[in-house]
């Protein structure tokens, strides 16, 4: 998955920090130049290779702004050659999971009709004869906003509909099994994907049959390590306030400065080797970050403490 890390920042627009990452600028360039003959002008070409940039960029806020609704946490967007990623951590519930992803293909589905009047003007208004370039552009723009909420509604893991996929299989089978489904499902994808990119001489299908291929395996190996945590020993008097599951016994946290494997709840949030002292704890079955008094039941009075990283 991309990063920040050689991106360029763009904007920060509602406490979203929004990157492109270098190698967008190359396949725009190359973009631009193969789609140059659909247009009289370059300048076309250019305008709609950025126009598909902010659909792109609209479906991401998208998943941000409906993860931020259901409390969750909101990071940044990249965006790269193969799309957009928006880093969201919504809470570790299907309901709310669902929600997340499915405001981006939501945004899409929003624009259809924006896309259709403006289609619709240039049809009769005669831009065909007269303004033929505007005609081409918005109709181009509305097949390629439909073609990306086709692809991102397809049911394969990780695009949104194999998430989507996930959050409903999450309601019945729990949130191992419906990963472990979903990424299966994704494998039987990936095949397909790979097959028709064959049939099409397509590169870049074949380069997105291999990210997809990345992320399935890397959701196999999430709901394998979730099974195991799911059947591991629960120490009681302890509950996670995000996701109200109690912790496991064992060594399970490692100490920031020392490295040593610890039972930060036995300890209560000091290293048994350098006698460092944490005040917070992750939650290792939602990832949520909590003071250790908030993890108490009932909740007790929190303690002077050295605020150390973990």
């Amino acid at each position: 998955m991309p990063t920040n890390r050689g991106s360029l920042k763009l904007f920060r627009l509602a406490g979203i920090t929004v990157f492109v990452h270098w190698s967008w600028f190359l396949v725009a360039f190359y973009s631009i130049q193969f789609r140059t003959h659909e247009y009289s002008s370059i300048t076309w070409s250019i305008l709609e290779y950025l126009s598909l940039f902010l659909i792109v960029l609209t479906h991401e806020f998208g998943h941000q702004l409906a993860c931020r609704q259901v409390g969750g946490q909101t990071h940044d967007i990249v965006l790269w050659p193969l799309g957009g990623v928006a880093y969201v951590n919504p809470p570790q519930r299907p309901g709310a999971q669902l929600w997340s992803i499915a405001a981006g293909p939501l945004v899409n589905v929003l624009l259809i009709p924006v896309f259709s009047v403006l289609v619709s003007i240039s049809s009769h208004q005669g831009w065909y004869d007269t303004h033929l370039d505007a005609y081409d552009f918005f109709h181009n723009l509305w097949w390629m906003n439909v073609f990306l909420l086709i692809f991102n509604l397809m049911p394969v893991f990780p695009l949104d509909g194999g998430q989507i996929l996930r959050s409903l299989l999450w309601f019945p089978f729990g949130r191992a099994n419906s990963l472990l489904i979903a990424s299966i499902i994704g494998f039987a994808g990936v095949a397909g994907l790979v097959l028709f990119a064959l049939y099409a001489q397509s590169f870049w299908l074949g380069i997105m049959a291999g990210f997809i291929l990345m992320n399935c395996w890397r959701g196999l190996k999430q709901a394998q390590v979730l099974a195991r945590v799911a059947k591991l020993p629960r120490r009681p008097g302890f509950t996670c306030p995000a996701c109200k599951m109690s912790p496991p016994m064992g060594q399970y946290w490692r100490c920031g400065k020392c490295g040593q494997p610890f039972d930060t709840f036995a300890t209560l949030g000091t290293c048994p080797g350098c006698g460092s002292r944490f005040d917070q704890t992750q939650c290792l079955d939602c990832g949520a970050t909590h003071p250790l008094p908030d993890w108490m039941f009932p909740p007790a009075i929190p303690v002077d403490a050295e605020v150390t990283q973990q």
